[in-house]
């Protein structure tokens, strides 16, 4: 029976290079768009793209429903989708924080519950959230607090929800990336050492052996990406 992926951001960079890596190994992938199609960049018989608000819990919940009413069951869920923004204290007010929380964790939160209530239905599956640098190492965030606030969260519900599934083949991990090579933070930091950053495609392929028969075992709920110490 094929196996079952859902992406969010699936227009992304990072969420294109997951979805073409477990299409290529032979998974059907439903990827969530906002605005912007992709569905021209994969085969469509192993590809279903939907547009789904995901800071709309409601619709989030339809979506996951619709997913296990016509595939029955999900796999894997790589949740992508988020945003950036840079600001120190003095910067920094709570509608900034809020805005980021509901960017970077209600996006999560809301394709990640129900997931996680079907997974725990059908006693396995995994669930990759993207977590940051800047939500791990919070000290040195001073002039991103409202991302990194809201990126920690992340790291949080991940503990929570492996206390939650323990001594059931349900894992969920955090993916934290160093700065992606991607066009656009190529064109945002010209000057930068572009050698130290990882690929859309480094990432998915760390993804997707997590996901194999080989790294089943493997409970590790924080998996660094990135070239540096």
């Amino acid at each position: 029976m094929k196996r079952i992926a859902i992406i969010t951001g699936a227009a992304g960079n990072l969420g294109k290079a997951v979805a073409k890596k477990f299409i290529q190994e032979g998974y059907q992938v439903v990827g969530t768009i906002h605005n912007t199609s992709t569905a021209g960049d994969f085969p469509k018989d192993h590809f279903e793209e939907v547009i789904v608000d995901l800071s709309d819990e409601e619709k989030c919940q339809k979506f996951v429903d619709e997913v296990v009413q016509k595939y029955g069951k999900i796999d894997v869920a790589v949740l992508t989708a988020g945003g950036f923004a840079v600001g120190n204290i003095e910067s920094t007010k709570s509608v900034d924080i809020l805005k980021q929380y509901r960017l970077n964790f209600e996006t999560a939160y809301n394709i990640a519950r129900p997931v996680f209530i079907q997974m725990n239905k059908q006693n396995a599956g995994r669930i990759f959230l993207t977590g940051s640098r800047a939500g791990s190492e919070t000290s040195g965030a001073k002039e991103t607090i409202a991302y990194s606030l809201s990126k920690s969260l992340i790291f949080r519900l991940a503990e929570i929800l492996n206390a939650e599934s323990k001594g059931k083949n349900v894992v969920t991990s955090v993916i934290v990336p160093s700065i992606i090579d991607t066009p656009e933070n190529r064109q945002s930091m010209p000057k930068a050492d572009f050698s130290s950053w990882v690929t859309p495609a480094q990432i998915a392929d760390v993804v997707f052996y997590y996901c194999t028969d080989e790294a089943a075992v493997i409970r590790e709920p924080v998996i660094k990406i990135y070239k540096d110490s």
